[in-house]
């Protein structure tokens, strides 16, 4: 496919599934993967793995990308309201780009305001958070139009799946 994937984890608890996984699948079908997180540098996930990011929030440049994938886990709440996180995905939505975001990290993208009006899943945490401003579905993955969205680790691979078809 040969796509660009910007994939946005956090500095600590970002969950291993929501990020190995859909990686694996996105990587598995030829795009190249981008980490950034917000230090630039390593992070660590929830069960103790070490990613170094090849970029920090402050150093992407939304042209250089066909998608956005934010992943969730505990540490994902850094982005909520996060300026740079935010102007990223409204940046990516504006252009007509893939949003996605799985677990607890759609919060972002409702805090963004891209999600007003549309379909979305989460963490059945973030429920309130996506009703206030569209419709929570509570299915294991929520496609609306460009904006894709997970309800956690065990939605990964489906996740990763849709992304994939969104680019083609």
């Amino acid at each position: 496919m040969n796509k660009k994937v910007l994939m946005v984890i956090a500095p600590v608890d970002f969950r291993d599934e929501e990020y190995f996984e859909t990686r694996k699948v996105l990587e598995d079908l030829g795009n190249k993967i981008t980490v950034a997180n917000s230090t630039g540098q390593p992070s660590k996930s929830s069960f103790g793995k070490i990613v170094k990011p090849d970029k920090a929030l402050h150093d992407i440049n939304e042209k250089d990308f066909d998608v956005i994938v934010f992943v969730g886990g505990r540490g994902s709440a850094e982005y909520f309201n996060s300026q740079q996180a935010l102007n990223l995905a409204k940046e990516f939505n504006k252009s007509g780009k893939v949003v996605a975001a799985i677990c607890i990290a759609p919060t972002i993208l409702v805090n963004a305001g891209i999600l007003s009006g549309k379909k979305a899943t989460a963490f059945p945490s973030e429920r309130n958070n996506i009703n206030a401003v569209g419709t929570y579905t509570g299915k294991p993955v929520e496609v609306d139009g460009k904006i894709i969205t997970g309800n956690g680790p065990q939605a990964a691979k489906e996740f990763g799946k849709k992304i994939a078809d969104a680019l083609r």
